[in-house]
This record gives C-alpha cells, sequence and structure tokens, in this order.
C-alpha cells in the first residue's frame, strides 16, 4: 500500500512544483488577465483561477486517494481470507494432533501390560489403567508420586531403574513367584529429553508360561507312556517264559516224579517248592505292574472326559492291592481301608487315567509310611470324598510314619539324584510326590496339601473343580 501511494504521490508532487515555478516565470505573462481595462488587478479573476486550480489537484488527490483505497481493500480481503485459511488449518492440524495424542495415550492406557513412567527422582509421570487394577491405585493418586511409596510390593528396586539411566540401555528381567506367577519386565530409559526417566513395562505371562508347561508335560506324558509300553513289552516277554517254566516245574512236582527222593530230601523239596510258590507270586506282581503300565499307556487320552472319582478312586485301590508289596511280603490288600463317600457326587471333566495314577502314587506313599517299621497295631487307610462350595475334596489319610517339618517341604518338589548315599535315601522318588502334585494342579487347575503329626496321623487334601 506504501509502494501505491509513492507511485501517486510523487508525480502530484512533482507536477506542483513545476506549476509553481512555471507560475514564477510566467506571472508577469499571467498577470495581464488578471487586470481590467484600466490595468489594475481583478482580484476575482485571480480567485476564480486559484479555486479552479485547488479544485482540480483536490480532485486528482480524491481519484488518487479513492483507488489507493479500493487496492488497499482489496489487500486487506486477501489478507484476511489468507489469516482464516491459516488459521482453519491451524485449527485442523491442532484437532488432528490432539486426536493423535488422545489415540497414542488410549492405547497406552488399554495396553494388556503394567506401564509406568518414572521421571529420574522415581515419580511417576505415566500409569496406566492395568496398573491401576493390579496396584489398586488410581492415576490421579498415582501421579507425581514416589513409586514405591504408593506400590511398594513391586519387583523391581531403584538400583535397576538408576542402572538404566546410567547405562541407557533397557534392562530385561525375567521373575518368578513360587511357580505361581511369572513377570517380564523391561526398563527403558527415555532419551533425548531435558528431564531423562525411564518406561516400566511389567507383563503378566503366567498364562502363557502355564499353557507352555502344560503342552511340554502332555509331551513328556506322551513320551513316558510310548516309554511305559515298550518297557512292558520289553519285561513281559522273558517274564512270562520265566512264570512258564515256573509253572511247569510245580506241576512236576505235583505230579510225583521227584517222590523217589522224596524220603531222603523232604525238607529240601518242600522249600524249593515253598520257593517256587514265592517265585510265581512275585511273577504274578510283576505281571500286575506290566498291566498298569500297558493300561496307563493304552487307555491316557489328550482330552478331559466325565468321570466319577469315586470309580477312580475303587480302581486305585484295586491297583494298588496287585501292584504294592513291602520287602517283608506285607501287601497292601492287608491294610483296613474306611470309605467315606457323599453322594450325589458331581462328574469331574478330567484326564482319568492320569488322576487314577496321582491317587495310586498317594496309595504308596501311604503303604509305605505303614510299612517303614512293620505294620502298626492298627493300620488304617482313610478315604474322604465329599463336595463343598461347589468344589470336590479328596482326603486320603493314613496313621503311619508321620512326614517331618522338611520333608513335608520338600514333598512336591521333583526328585533329584544323589552321589552321597545317605542324601539319595532321603532324596528318593518314592518319598516325593512331584507327579501326583503335577497331575492335580497343573492338569487339573486344583490344590493339594498335606498335614502330618503324630497324634492324627497324615493327611493328603485335594481339591478339584468339577467345571474346569
Amino acid at each position: 500500500m506504501r509502494q501505491t501511494a509513492k507511485r501517486f504521490f510523487y508525480p502530484l508532487v512533482s507536477a506542483l512544483l513545476f506549476l509553481t515555478a512555471s507560475s514564477a516565470q510566467a506571472s508577469l505573462n499571467l498577470g495581464q488577465y488578471f487586470k481590467d481595462e484600466r490595468g489594475s488587478t481583478n482580484w476575482q479573476y485571480v480567485a476564480n483561477f486559484s479555486s479552479g486550480i485547488l479544485i482540480i489537484t483536490l480532485s486528482i488527490v480524491a481519484i488518487i486517494l479513492l483507488l489507493t483505497w479500493r487496492k488497499a481493500h482489496r489487500a486487506n480481503h486477501e489478507l484476511t481470507q489468507i489469516r482464516n485459511e491459516l488459521e482453519l488449518r491451524v485449527e485442523q492440524r491442532t484437532a488432528e494432533l490432539k486426536a493423535s495424542e488422545s489415540y497414542v495415550a488410549n492405547i497406552l492406557r488399554s495396553l494388556p501390560l503394567m506401564l509406568v513412567g518414572l521421571n529420574s527422582q522415581g515419580q511417576i509421570t505415566h500409569w496406566n489403567r492395568q496398573a491401576e487394577q493390579i496396584a489398586g491405585v488410581t492415576t490421579e493418586e498415582a501421579l507425581g508420586r514416589d513409586l514405591w511409596q504408593i506400590y511398594p510390593t513391586i519387583s523391581i528396586t531403584p538400583a535397576q531403574i538408576e542402572q538404566a539411566l546410567q547405562q541407557n540401555e533397557p534392562i530385561h528381567i525375567k521373575q518368578s513367584q513360587s511357580g505361581l506367577y511369572y513377570f517380564n519386565i523391561i526398563i527403558y530409559p527415555l532419551q533425548e529429553l531435558e528431564n531423562p526417566g525411564v518406561v516400566v513395562l511389567i507383563d503378566d505371562v503366567t498364562q502363557k508360561i502355564l499353557a507352555e508347561n502344560m503342552l511340554i508335560h502332555n509331551d513328556k506324558m506322551a513320551s513316558m507312556g510310548e516309554l511305559a509300553a515298550t518297557m512292558a513289552h520289553d519285561i513281559n516277554t522273558p517274564l512270562q517264559g520265566i512264570l512258564f517254566d515256573l509253572s511247569s516245574f510245580q506241576r512236576l512236582l505235583a505230579n510225583g516224579r521227584l517222590l523217589q527222593a522224596e524220603n531222603e530230601c523232604g525238607k529240601e523239596v518242600e522249600r524249593l517248592n515253598h520257593l517256587l510258590e514265592d517265585a510265581s507270586e512275585k511273577g504274578r506282581h510283576v505281571t500286575a505292574v506290566i498291566n498298569n503300565l500297558l493300561s496307563f499307556a493304552r487307555q491316557r487320552t489328550d482330552e478331559k472326559i466325565p468321570a466319577k472319582v469315586t470309580d477312580l478312586m475303587e480302581h486305585a485301590l484295586e491297583l494298588a492291592s496287585d501292584v504294592l508289596i513291602s520287602p517283608d511280603d506285607l501287601r497292601f490288600s492287608a491294610i483296613p481301608i474306611e470309605r467315606d463317600y457323599a453322594s450325589n457326587l458331581p462328574l469331574l471333566n478330567c484326564y482319568n487315567i492320569e488322576l487314577q495314577q496321582a491317587f495310586l502314587s498317594l496309595f504308596r506313599h501311604a503303604f509305605d509310611a505303614l510299612t517303614e517299621d512293620g505294620l502298626p497295631k492298627e493300620p488304617k487307610i482313610r478315604i474322604s470324598i465329599s463336595e463343598s462350595c461347589d468344589t470336590l475334596w479328596v482326603r486320603i489319610q493314613h496313621n503311619g510314619k508321620p512326614l517331618t517339618d522338611e520333608e513335608q517341604m520338600s514333598l512336591f518338589e521333583p526328585f533329584f539324584s544323589s552321589d552321597d548315599a545317605q542324601e539319595r535315601h532321603m532324596n528318593e522318588a518314592g518319598k516325593r510326590l512331584s507327579f501326583a502334585y503335577f497331575i492335580v494342579t497343573e492338569q487339573h487347575q486344583g490344590h493339594m496339601a498335606v498335614t502330618s503329626d503324630p497324634e492324627a496321623g497324615t493327611t493328603f487334601h485335594i481339591q478339584l473343580n468339577p467345571e474346569i
């Protein structure tokens, strides 16, 4: 607009100066036009001429000002349009940025893992919904406060935060709590910021780890079944041959082919017959073990099926009567069994073969405790099956040798061999119930515990959910 004004005013001023100069030179010539017949100046003519010049000048100035105003108005209109467009674009960009920030914030808030932002002083700068649920603290209460004050049970330490800030590299931590919970923890240092800090991601991978462990254990169980079937077949062939030879030899004795020597060595023949009967009995015991292995290998399935717990328990008792014999020839069948089964028990969705083997392991442990120092005066195993709060409760109690506190602590731990004979005796596989514990807790998502004292005896407590 200034350039336009200069373009019109400079010529006008030049014209006025030119007219002034010309009038000074030609004043003598013009003066004669303003005189009358008497030679005196007619001021009326002078006034008319001056007013005409002034009107023309003012008209030119007005035209110039009008043109300048029109151009200025156009420029202002264009500037207004540009300003409006810029404001609209700024509003659009602001709305997009707000939407993007809201989207990112919503993603971070809705992450299925715990996300915590911390500054270098350990104060919380971000707290998502999962953190609210786990810690029980709202975002408004958490922001700006010290992490370890509002969530003292968190599994990371200030030293680990300091380490991530100093090394400027992420720190990965894997943590488990007694095999019940598994966490993957990552501490990310924030870079290129005026105020350094970290982002802590805590991922609860318990279900994933348990599922992976279940697949691994199922593979192990399948391999165990295959191994059991192979071992049973390998043992069964020579065993059947030995049993056949023993039965043939016993028939020979019964037919009296050795009667001629009976008068001279009758005691030896009677002793030999007793040994053959004992060998036959042990052979039948081995056959029962083999049949149990084959049953486990052939009948197990990879899917749960409905079954009665009482039927599984009775089958396990039958197996225990056939399989369990002490070195002193004490049989499991000689122990009185007290049953206390509730009526109208619901069906249990279970791996029936595995659960049956778990019961058999408990009976084996109880039998060993009862026969370790010979049978007590009144040996007893009491089995109770009941329903409470929509869950099945199975209790197996015996009055054999009680467990020490250390044995109770390690009873459900896996078995590891040792070169030390005493240590190996304390940790022998027969004194552990890790297999039964895995079947109950992992495969059937149940609970298992043991209580033992000299007066009440030893009781195994099993809780199972029929609907799982």
